[in-house]
């Protein structure tokens, strides 16, 4: 397969995921995070398929490309569904996983039930804490981002969106990524009943049950004044319980410095590297 990606249309559950492929030797599976598209795991870097890897990344269901699905069915139940054929549908047995955010706790559910079809996971920015259940006003606020992306599209999701969280020195950065790839978006209202199921289901129950992870794993956490949303805290909670995780976030600073999952370069170069702990 050339350099250029192959597009990958995939029958789950009810809905057509779009995806793409790229590059030759071991397979990577890509998967984003809530309210973003494929492009924004490794953010358009070629990198991987440059340095031998094939590539397969996808949009989840209702976001990008995908078709929606019914307006309950985004809870991680469907997108562990959503990845087995994801896989199915690009002939593997089994593939190095990286997923950010929800993509993450995606790809760790679906460890979890079919720990034969991963050889390895990237663990990027994790967000869900299972010993944690989200307050009221937490929930609010991402009913908040549902509604003001249904009445006023990117602007209304924008103006919903809690920036005052953000550092300053990063607060800019955000909100342009955050115009760019809710503009991506097919079906937005889909998106928007997504934001309002993930955040209330649960990919796993307890943190305990990532110790029966047996493959690579590598956490790749961000500091909280660039991404409060993700906090470091949790991306040390899940390196801690997987065995033999490693856990990598960017240096302190100062200058402040750009998150890893910010850097689709960088971030490749860490796959590529956990790709070879597990070889052909």
């Amino acid at each position: 397969m050339g350099a250029e990606p192959s597009v990958l249309a995939v029958r789950s559950d009810g809905v057509v995921l779009s995806g793409e492929q790229s590059g030759e030797g071991q397979a990577i599976v890509l998967a984003h995070g809530l309210s973003a598209t494929r492009r924004y795991v490794v953010m358009g870097s070629r990198a991987l398929e440059r340095s031998g890897h094939r590539v397969i990344a996808y949009d989840a269901r209702g976001h990008g490309r995908s078709s929606p699905a019914p307006k309950h069915a985004y809870g991680y139940e469907h997108l562990a569904l959503d990845l087995e054929a994801v896989l199915d549908a690009a002939g593997l047995q089994s593939a190095v996983i990286a997923g950010a955010s929800m993509g993450a706790h995606t790809a760790l559910r679906f460890a979890l039930a079919h720990p034969e079809r991963v050889r390895a996971l990237a663990i990027v920015t994790p967000a869900f804490d299972p010993e944690r259940t989200l307050s009221a006003a937490e929930l609010g606020g991402w009913d908040a981002l549902a509604r003001g992306l249904r009445e006023g599209g990117v602007e209304g999701f924008v103006h919903a969106y809690d920036l005052a969280g953000v550092s300053e020195a990063w607060r800019a950065t955000l909100e342009r990524v955050l115009r760019q790839r809710l503009s991506a978006h097919e079906h937005p209202g889909a998106v928007a009943d997504a934001l309002e199921v993930v955040p209330r289901s649960r990919p796993f129950e307890a943190m305990g049950e990532l110790g029966a992870i047996e493959v690579p794993v590598v956490v790749v956490a961000s500091r909280d004044g660039a991404d409060p949303g993700h906090p470091l805290a949790v991306g040390e909670r899940y390196a801690a319980a997987i065995p033999g995780a490693r856990l990598l976030v960017e240096d302190q600073g100062p200058p402040a410095r750009s998150p890893i999952a910010w850097q689709g370069g960088q971030l490749s170069k860490v796959l590529s590297e956990l790709v070879a702990e597990v070889g052909t």
